[in-house]
This record gives structure tokens, sequence and C-alpha cells, in this order.
């Protein structure tokens, strides 16, 4: 442990030149191998008492709220010595950014800023590096903390079940349905291979009426299977025991019930908040620049492929199978399949949310090499069901995460080695 000693500064008292030195500073408390000093305890006294005074709350007595502030400057710098030990750094440019944030949310410039942190009484510098050490401690936190969370699919299920149902109260399903019958002269097994047999039909692109008109028994069959619109509550149970967050288009069953088979289609859905994404299909040819190839060749090559291409001398595909180093695309003809933008690296994203489809960009450079890349195709896909259960997992994961953050912390406190060298002080 290293040894601390109190810090000692000397200052001209204005009414004589010949005045005692003055202790101005001393380590207040040990922590590890850290120490807080008097100065920062004072500092964050004056701090909450000005803004205390600001909002018009009453403080505790100074003794106790001392107490309060030296426990939380102690967590701080438990917290400060987990990030250093873990290695986390918070660079300038970093650090710049957050306190233009910081200025934004409180309408200033970062000039504006700078002046209103001087008029508290602190220097600017002073300000810099505690907001790099809150960035630094709240990363280490983060990270660590994570590691100690586990939320398992069912929670997540069992939750976003759970959000569906205090938001469906006025949804409203259209649902179609073919039911296919036990008989006499039927094995059960034989009808449940047929129910199969015609999800996998449907989900191929069959017409469900034309399959209900053809296959169904059940009571809405020669109206193609149609029971129209009906919220939950006005469903047979055996309907709203299956419909649960199914997105319009989806196809469900088949499910036993004492008479046979069931296999409903949620063919659209009103009153229900949906979740539309752009899906892109694209294809590219990646070229590596290496100590042999420069940036400059890597671009002319491409431009090369895409001459061809437009001659007709090659298809981009055969240009991707033979040439293109992302040996996973490659393989499949250059192309990515059906995607959100948002997966690709930003200079990649770019050129797939802009190109018109069937187009090809002019070479360009990401992280991984230089590309070029076509689009192929977009759709609209429908991720209610995906965005309820994402909002499952970050509710779930909020609540474990502050729950975690709290035995973490008391943890590293009962763990560390903590000493008050002077608990006396009058401020």
């Amino acid at each position: 442990m290293k040894i601390w000693k109190s810090i000692i500064f000397t200052a001209l008292f204005s009414l004589g030149v010949n005045a005692a030195p003055v202790e101005l500073d001393k380590v207040a408390v040990i922590v590890n191998d850290g120490v807080i000093l008097q100065s920062d305890i004072n500092t964050a006294m004056k701090t909450l008492q000005a803004n205390a005074r600001q909002s018009g709350k009453n403080l505790p007595s100074a003794s106790v709220l001392k107490d309060q502030v030296v426990e939380k400057l102690i967590i701080d710098t438990l917290q400060g010595q987990e990030a250093e030990r873990i290695g986390v750094r918070i660079d300038d440019n970093r650090l710049n950014q957050a306190i233009a944030e910081i200025a934004r949310n409180n309408n200033q410039s970062v000039e504006q800023l700078a002046a209103s942190v001087q008029a508290e009484g602190l220097s600017y510098p002073e300000f810099r590096e505690q907001i790099r050490k809150e960035i630094a401690a709240s990363e280490a936190r983060n990270a660590l903390v994570r590691r100690r969370i586990n939320i398992l699919p069912a929670e997540v299920d069992s939750l976003a079940e759970q959000l569906a149902t205090e938001t469906n109260a006025t949804v409203q399903y259209k649902i179609g349905h073919i039911q296919l019958r036990f008989s006499d002269d039927k094995d059960k097994s034989e009808v449940e291979a047929e129910a199969n047999a015609l999800v996998k039909k449907l989900k191929d692109g069959a017409d469900f009426s034309q399959m209900a008109y053809t296959y169904s028994k059940g009571p809405k069959a020669l109206q193609g299977g149609d029971w129209g619109w009906m919220r939950k509550e006005e469903m047979p149970t055996i309907f709203a025991d299956q419909i649960k967050m199914q997105n319009k288009g989806s196809i469900i069953g088949p499910f036993r019930s004492g008479i046979g088979f069931h296999i409903l289609k949620v063919e659209d859905v009103k009153g229900l908040e949906t979740v539309a994404v752009t899906e892109v299909n694209a294809r590219h040819i990646l070229i590596k620049p290496t100590v042999i190839l420069s940036d400059d060749g890597a671009k002319k090559q491409l431009n090369e492929f895409i001459r061809r291409i437009k001659a007709g001398e090659a298809t981009f595909a055969q240009l991707a199978t033979q040439y293109s180093q992302d040996p996973g695309s490659a393989a499949q003809d250059g192309e990515l399949g059906y995607q959100t933008p948002d997966l690709y690296v930003p200079e990649f994203k770019h050129q797939v949310e802009t190109l018109p489809v069937g187009s090809i960009s002019e070479p360009f450079k990401t992280v991984h090499g230089w590309h070029i890349v076509e689009v192929l195709d977009r759709r609209q896909v429908d991720r209610t069901d995906s965005a309820m259960k994402n909002k499952a997992y970050r509710i779930l994961f909020n609540r474990k995460f502050n729950e975690e953050a709290g035995a973490w912390m008391q943890e590293l406190r009962a763990s560390a080695f903590v000493e008050i060298v002077d608990n006396n002080d009058g401020n």
C-alpha cells in the first residue's frame, strides 16, 4: 500500500507577507491504495448545499450530511479503482462528447457550461477530470454487473405475453380457421399428418381460404374459414388460448382439441401498435488491401468488375464467387440475405439504404476493406412480436441490473480496506 501523507499548501494572507503556512488539504479517508482528500469532501458538501438552496430543499445537519457524502465518495473511489483494474480508459474525444451532451441537456454551449462551473467555484479542468472519472466508473460498473445477469428465454416470453395482454384490451384480430375432424375411418395420426401437410403448404404460400374451402370441416368452411374481426374475449376459448403476440400473416398450429386438429391464420390486426422494419437483400464483393495491393489498386480492381458486369462479360455472382474475400457471402454468389441495414457498418449501411434496387454502387471503403454492393430487393417485415420481446428483455435487464448493481457495490464496499483518517473536521 502506498504511504500517503497530508498535502500541505502554503498561502500568504492579504494582511501580511509573513503569515504562517496554513494546511489547506489533507487525506481524510484511505480507500485501498487510494485516498479521499478533505477538499473532495468539502467540495461535495458545498455542491449539495448550493443545489439544495436552489431547489428549496432542506438538508440534514452538517455531520449527518458529511457521513453520507463520505460514504458516497468511498463507493465512487472503489468504482474508479475497478475501472483502472479492468483497463477502462476515457480518451479526450469521448470526454468532449460527454461534456457537449451535458451542455445540450442544460441548454448551454460548452463555453457557457465552463463559465457556470467556474461560477460554482470549480476549475474547468477539475470538472473535466471529474466527468472522466464518472464515465470510467460507470463503464466499469456496467461491464462487471452485466456478467452477473442471467435472463432466461422463458422469463422474456412470460413478460412479453403479459405486456401484450395489457396492450391488447382493444385489439381486434381477423381470423381464418381450418378444422380437420377425427373420424371412424381415419386414424388420429393420419389426421395430424394431414394437418401438418396443410400447414407446410400454407407457409409455402398456399391460399388459406382455398385450403379452408377444400379441407375444413369447421363452422366457417363455406366462408373460406373467415371468422371476421373479433377481440380475444369474443373468440372461442381454443382460439384465444393460441393467439398471443403473433404478427399479421402468422400461421398457428396445428393444435389439437377433442374433435380434431385446428389451423389458424391471423389475417389482419387492428388496434395494436405494430412495428415494421425494412429488410434489404444485397450482395457484395469485398477486396482487402494488402502490403502488395494498395487502396488504389483495390478500387481499380472493383471498377474493372463494374465495367465487366455492365458490358455483359461476367455476372456479379460469378465475380463475387471468384474474387470476393468475404468467404461466407462468396459461397452464396455474394448474397448477404435479407437483413436490417442497422446490422452493417455505417458506410455499408448507407449504401444499402440509399441505392435503388438493381443498382451497383461505386467502390467504397469500410473497416473490412473495399466493396461494391448491389441491392437486390427490399421488403417490409412485421416485427411487432420481436419488438414486444425486446421491450420485455429491456425491462427484465433493467430490473436485474439495478438489483445486481446494488449487491455488487455492497460486496465491493465490504471487501475494501477503508480507514477514516480524520473524521473531526468542522465543515
